[in-house]
């Protein structure tokens, strides 16, 4: 993995490209296309975290976190969890520790903000992206969310 790698902030200089990044046809019913991660970006503001992923000024992937959301719904507040919402891959820039570094950035921002674990969920099935995760680190955790397994990686 190079060393250029960086996050970057959606902007209005760079949504274009954004919007336009797809990952393998064979994937696309596994994520959401970027468009649609930015629309509820938008809708869910106080919790989202859009960026860009970047090798150098090159457009590699785009990941969204989820940060510090009641999971179980009830404004109770004793189930608040951070995680990866969506990671896209460009199609051509698979395999290369993109992924990788993309989960590795939103532990790190959970890690900033004082969290212990992360969340995420994933399709399940072969052609899903399960080994990748459980290669990460995450574990399930039993539950479901919209059809999907939910896995957490512990931050300690």
């Amino acid at each position: 993995m190079t060393t250029s790698l960086r996050l970057a902030e959606v902007t209005a200089d760079n949504v274009d490209a954004a919007i336009d990044l797809r990952v393998r046809p064979d994937q696309e019913h596994l994520v959401a296309p970027v468009v649609k991660s930015l629309a509820e970006a938008y809708a869910h503001r106080e919790a989202a975290w859009p960026r860009l992923v970047l090798d150098g000024d090159r457009l590699v992937g785009f990941l969204m976190a989820f940060l510090d959301i009641d999971f179980a719904g009830d404004g109770t507040g004793r189930d608040i969890r951070s995680g990866l919402w969506r990671l896209n891959i460009a199609a051509g820039e698979q395999k290369r520790g993109y992924g990788r570094f993309a989960v590795e950035s939103v532990a790190d921002e959970i890690r900033r903000r004082g969290g212990t674990r992360m969340y995420v969920t994933w399709h399940p099935g072969d052609d899903g992206p399960e080994g990748f995760y459980l290669g990460l680190g995450f574990r399930p955790t039993g539950e479901t969310s919209g059809g999907q397994t939910v896995g957490v990686l512990e931050l300690g």
